[in-house]
């Protein structure tokens, strides 16, 4: 059986719906695991120097196809590693000012993909918490700094949204628990009207303790994956994942019936959710307003 292989930055139960999605994406092509497909599976643990020893593996290995998703450290990783076998990534960047492809119609070489936008909806997030909190002026925002391919366009974004907006925007590095912890304990005397966190593996796999600590420091957040409204978050605004990782798995399997990645076009997001915890909202003291409400993908109670 041709063997798949996925390489992810994050640990295995950050991603188990994502999965689903590639799965589905795999068997819309014909492939279902443990039939006539195998995946490997390895994941960088929240490390992002393990990358390239990931990729390595699958290139001793070798695989059929390298699965290289959950951002573009992840698909530069395994680009540097061969220019034979396969790729395909899922990224929040564009994959052509990253060096990924030179072009999103004509990818050329052995990679291809899709773009979830991470930078791009910054600018709407911030009008969610507008609309939320009418009254916000200071901004936090939280990015990881081991990773500038992803956090300087994401800080681009937001300042040239927050100009536009009339909003202050202060930016905080942080790429730890023990940095998310002294971050939030500056908030004491710089207390923001709102937060804003980047996405990035540190704060998916710190989902818990973000969620946790804004809602202690009463301090209304908005992220980019759903995962964080599910368990408390206030808000989210983001391309759905999961189709995401469906495009991928529809990529991979096509690719093994005989398609060159430089054939396939990078596909753009089109799916976007909304989701609004209200519970949340209210134990913050804020009102949403049935225009975000009416708007909204999901409302939890």
């Amino acid at each position: 059986m041709p063997v798949i292989g996925f390489m992810h930055p994050l640990t295995p139960d950050t991603t188990a719906e994502w999965l689903r999605g590639l799965r589905a994406g795999l068997k819309e092509t014909g492939y279902s695991e443990g039939e006539n497909v195998v995946i490997e599976y390895r994941w960088a643990e929240n490390q992002l120097d393990r990358l390239p020893v990931l990729a390595g593996e699958f290139v001793r290995r070798p695989v059929s196809v390298i699965v290289a998703v959950g951002g573009t450290a992840t698909a530069l990783a395994a680009k540097a590693a061969t220019t034979t076998i396969p790729i395909v990534f899922n990224v929040g960047d564009d994959p052509v000012r990253t060096g990924l492809v030179p072009s999103l119609s004509r990818p050329g070489g052995n990679i291809t993909g899709n773009n979830f936008f991470a930078a791009e909806l910054i600018a709407k997030r911030l009008e969610i918490l507008r609309e939320l909190v009418p009254t916000a002026v200071r901004v936090a925002m939280f990015v990881n700094p081991v990773n500038p391919v992803e956090a300087e366009p994401a800080v681009r974004e937001a300042q040239a949204a927050a100009r536009t907006m009339g909003l202050q925007i202060r930016v905080l590095n942080v790429g730890s628990g023990k940095e998310i912890d002294a971050a939030f304990a500056t908030f004491t005397h710089e207390r923001p009207d709102a937060l804003l966190v980047a996405t990035g593996p540190p704060f998916a796999a710190r989902r818990v303790q973000l969620v946790h600590l804004a809602t202690s420091h009463k301090i209304p957040a908005i992220y980019a994956l759903r995962q964080f409204v599910e368990i408390g978050g206030l808000v989210t605004y983001g391309a759905s994942l999961t189709d995401a990782y469906r495009q991928v798995g529809i990529y991979a399997g096509r690719i093994l019936k005989g398609a060159k990645p430089a054939e396939l076009p990078v596909v753009q997001a089109t799916k976007f959710e909304l989701v609004i915890n209200a519970q949340t909202a209210r134990t913050l003291g804020l009102t949403v307003p049935p225009t975000l409400l009416a708007r909204a993908d999901e409302v939890i109670e």
